[in-house]
């Protein structure tokens, strides 16, 4: 009897101990997992596509109340990587990103909402010293699990369409025909790993 009593209580306190995966509503973002790609419209022809560098950031979900969700993230610009050294130190430089004035872009909810099956998070996103509101369309979070050094992990996908006029990336030239070396709409595709974090 008072062995049963005593597996009975060791159960009990291993259950509060362990992590439970629906209760991880606080994550950090996994910067060795997660990626920032885009993809652009190139001579009219075809895209060009690249990443950013490192992402980081935290996400807050509320399992109970979806809009008071938030998420706060940074990405470095400097690491951009289009496959082309040229082209890379062009889009750091003044007439692209400016990646010396300004080395990061920065994303802040301001509203947080369920849509269908996934999310849509709108935020303010400032890029060259510019604050725009953008809405960024998100699959996740995914089911949690747990990785073979007992981290709790999640996932998102976000993706959203940008005007880059509208953060003074302006830079262009004419082709024959009338047409431009670069378009103005860049796709966005954020994937992320995330990490609950330590309670």
């Amino acid at each position: 009897m008072k062995r049963s009593l005593f597996l009975s209580a060791a159960l009990a306190l291993v259950s509060l101990a362990a992590p439970r995966l629906a209760d991880a509503a606080a994550w950090d973002i996994d910067a060795s997992h997660s990626a920032v790609s885009f993809s652009v419209r190139h001579l009219m022809v075809s895209n060009v596509r690249g990443e950013l560098g490192k992402v980081s950031g935290t996400i807050n979900v509320d399992d109970k109340d979806i809009t008071k969700s938030t998420v706060e993230a940074t990405i470095e610009v400097a690491a951009i990587n289009t496959r082309d050294a040229k082209r890379d130190e062009h889009l750091r430089s003044p007439d692209f990103l400016d990646a010396a004035k300004f080395p990061v872009i920065t994303f802040k909810s301001t509203k947080v909402e369920k849509a269908g099956a996934g999310l849509k998070v709108t935020g303010n996103l400032t890029l060259r010293g510019v604050t725009k509101e953008v809405v960024l369309s998100v699959e996740g979070p995914m089911p949690a699990v747990k990785d073979p050094w007992g981290n709790t992990k999640s996932g998102f996908t976000a993706t959203a369409k940008l005007n880059r006029k509208d953060f003074g990336v302006s830079w262009n030239k004419t082709i024959d025909g009338g047409g431009l070396v670069v378009g103005d709409e860049i796709s966005v595709t954020i994937d992320l790993e995330v990490a609950a974090k330590k309670k």
